[in-house]
C-alpha cells in the first residue's frame, strides 16, 4: 500500500491547480464573441506601445491567440482620429507572410474613462530569438551554421516581402526580441505594426506609443541614422545585421552594463572564425546606409545562397499546384507504388549503375517535409523577387485630407486567415433552365469544410463573386486571382455545353479566397449565397 502524500507536497498541487483555474478565467470577449481574453499575461518579447497582452482563445479555431491592447487616456483626441486608427490597421491585417506574425482582427473601445486598440494576433508559443539563444548558451551549446543559415534566410525573406510593398513597409523595431522562433524553427517577425501605427498618430496621441530606443539593452540595434526623417529600409538591413552577429554568438557581452558598447560588438565580430560571415554582417553595419544591401540582394550572399535541391525545388512545385491534385494525393500515391521499383538510377561506366528504389524513401518523412515546406521554413528566395500583393496606400504618408461629412461606417466582416487546399466545383442547370446552379466544396487547411451555393445569373462573372467571396471574409484574399481564372473557365466550358443537359465538373483548387452575400446559421458549413 502507497503511503499517503506529504500534507505541504498536497498543498502546493492544490495552490498550483488554483492558479491554473484562475489564468484560464475568461475576462472579456471580441464583440463578435470569438476571441475570449484569459487572465494570464504572456510576454511576447519587447512589444513597444503594449501596456497589456494576454492569452486569448479562438473558439472558432480552438487555437492560442494573443490579446493585445493600446491605451489612450485624452478620449476626445482619440474620437478625433478614430477614423485614421481604423484604416491603418484594416490594411495592416492585410500584411500576410509566412516569417510574419499575423494580426487577425482589430476593433475600438471607447469609454468614459479613456479609449483602446484591441488588436489579436498570432501567439507563438516557443518565445523570442532572445530567449531561445540563452538557453543555447547556457547548455554550453554553439550556434549551428545551418540553423544560423536558415534563421537568416528566414528573416530575410520577411523583410523582402515587407520592403517590396508599395510604399515599402520598414520594421523599425527590429531586435532579437521582435523575432519569435516556433518549435520548428520557423522564424517569425513581430510587432510589424508599431512604427506604421506610431508614424500615422499625431503627437496628442503617441504618448502610449513607447520609444524603442528606450531600451538601453537594445540600442545597439538602431543605426546612427535612426529616426531621421530621411531613414529608410537601411535601418532594418543594420538591425538584422545585428540580429545576425548575436545569433552567430549566442550572446554580445555588455561588461555588466546594460548598455551593450562598440568594443563588445567588436569583440563579437572578430571572434566569427567564417570570414564569409564576418563580411556578411559587416556589410549589413555599415555606417553609411547607402552602402548597405538591400534584403532580397543579401539572399544571394555566398554565405546563404546555395543551389536548392531537386527534392526541395520539387516540393515547392508540388504546393504550388497542390490545387489540381485531390486532398490525399500522397497517400493514395504512395499505397500504389511497387517499392521496389527503381527511383533513380546513375550510369556508371564498366560497372552496374547506382539504383535508388522507392523502399529507400521514408514517406513520413515526406509527408513532414511538405509540411515544412508549406509552412515557410524553406522559403525559394535565391530565384526572383516575388513581389507581394499591392499593399495599403494608407501605409504612405497621406496627403492633405479634405474636410468631409462624417458618415457611420459598417462593422467589417471578419477576414479569412485560413488557405484552401482543395476545391470541388459542381455545375448544373436549374429545373426551369434559365439559370445555372453553381456549388463549391472547400476543404481549409484546419481539413474544415465549407459548403458555398449560387444562383448564377447572367450579369455574374468570376471576377465579381470572386471578389464578394473576399469582402465577406469566407476565403483568404491571397487566392483571388486563382479563383477568378478557375471560375472563369469553368463558367467557360458549361456555357458552351448543350443546353439542356445537366453538367458535373470537379477541379481542385490550391486557395481559393473571398466570399458572396450569405446567411450562416450557427454550427452549419453549408451558406446559401444571393446574388447582390
Amino acid at each position: 500500500m502507497a503511503a499517503p502524500e506529504p500534507a505541504p507536497r498536497r498543498a502546493r498541487e492544490r495552490e498550483r491547480e488554483d492558479e491554473s483555474e484562475d489564468e484560464s478565467d475568461i475576462l472579456e470577449e471580441s464583440p463578435c464573441g470569438r476571441w475570449q481574453k484569459r487572465r494570464e499575461q504572456v510576454n511576447q518579447g519587447n512589444m513597444p506601445g503594449l501596456q497589456s497582452t494576454f492569452l486569448a482563445m479562438d473558439t472558432e479555431e480552438g487555437v492560442e491567440v494573443v490579446w493585445n491592447e493600446l491605451h489612450f487616456g485624452d478620449r476626445k483626441a482619440f474620437a478625433a482620429h478614430e477614423e485614421k486608427i481604423q484604416t491603418v490597421f484594416e490594411q495592416l491585417v492585410l500584411v500576410d507572410h509566412p516569417n510574419i506574425v499575423k494580426l487577425h482582427k482589430y476593433w475600438l473601445d471607447a469609454s468614459e474613462a479613456g479609449a483602446r486598440v484591441i488588436f489579436i494576433t498570432e501567439y507563438v508559443s516557443s518565445g523570442s530569438l532572445k530567449q531561445f539563444l540563452k538557453k543555447t548558451k547556457k547548455n554550453h551549446k554553439a550556434m549551428n551554421a545551418r540553423a544560423w543559415k536558415r534563421w537568416c534566410t528566414q528573416i530575410l525573406s520577411a523583410l523582402s516581402f515587407l520592403h517590396a510593398c508599395s510604399p515599402p513597409i520598414i520594421h523599425g523595431n527590429l531586435t532579437s526580441d521582435t523575432i519569435f522562433i516556433q518549435h520548428n524553427g520557423l522564424i517569425k517577425i513581430g510587432s510589424v505594426w508599431h512604427r506604421i501605427f506610431s508614424n500615422a498618430l499625431p503627437d496628442d496621441l503617441r504618448s502610449p506609443i513607447r520609444a524603442e530606443r528606450e531600451e538601453l539593452r537594445n540600442l545597439h540595434f538602431f543605426p546612427p541614422e535612426y529616426g531621421e526623417v530621411a531613414d529608410g529600409t537601411a535601418v532594418d538591413i543594420f538591425s538584422f545585421g545585428m540580429c545576425a552577429l548575436e545569433m552567430a554568438v549566442l550572446e554580445i557581452q555588455a561588461n555588466g552594463d546594460t548598455r551593450v558598447t562598440e568594443e563588445a560588438i567588436a569583440r563579437a565580430r572578430h571572434s566569427l572564425s567564417d570570414p564569409n560571415m564576418r563580411e556578411f554582417i559587416l556589410c549589413c553595419l555599415a555606417r553609411d546606409p547607402a552602402r548597405r544591401p538591400s534584403a532580397h540582394s543579401l539572399l544571394f550572399h555566398r554565405v546563404l545562397f546555395e543551389v536548392h535541391s531537386l527534392k526541395l525545388l520539387a516540393a515547392h512545385c508540388f504546393i504550388q499546384h497542390q490545387y489540381l491534385m485531390p486532398e490525399n494525393v500522397v497517400e493514395e500515391k504512395t499505397k500504389a507504388m511497387d517499392l521496389h521499383a527503381v527511383l533513380a538510377e546513375l550510369p556508371r561506366p564498366r560497372r552496374p549503375p547506382l539504383q535508388w528504389r522507392y523502399s529507400e524513401v521514408s514517406f513520413m518523412e515526406l509527408d513532414k517535409f511538405l509540411e515544412d515546406v508549406r509552412n515557410g521554413i524553406y522559403p525559394l528566395m535565391n530565384f526572383a523577387a516575388t513581389r507581394p500583393l499591392g499593399l495599403p496606400r494608407v501605409l504612405a504618408p497621406p496627403p492633405e485630407e479634405v474636410q468631409k461629412a462624417k458618415t457611420p461606417t459598417p462593422e467589417p466582416f471578419d477576414s479569412e486567415t485560413r488557405k484552401v487546399i482543395q476545391m470541388q466545383c459542381n455545375l448544373e442547370r436549374s429545373e426551369d433552365k434559365a439559370r445555372w446552379h453553381l456549388t463549391l466544396l472547400l476543404v481549409m487547411e484546419d481539413r474544415l469544410h465549407r459548403q458555398l451555393t449560387y444562383d448564377l445569373l447572367p450579369t455574374d462573372s468570376a471576377q465579381d463573386l470572386a471578389a464578394e467571396l473576399v469582402h465577406y471574409g469566407f476565403l483568404h484574399e491571397g487566392d483571388r486571382m486563382k479563383l477568378a481564372t478557375f471560375l472563369e473557365s469553368t463558367f467557360l466550358k458549361y456555357r458552351q455545353a448543350t443546353l439542356g443537359r445537366a453538367q458535373h465538373c470537379q477541379a481542385a483548387l490550391y486557395c481559393v479566397p473571398g466570399s458572396t452575400k450569405a446567411q450562416l446559421c450557427p454550427g452549419v458549413t453549408s451558406l446559401a449565397l444571393h446574388p447582390p
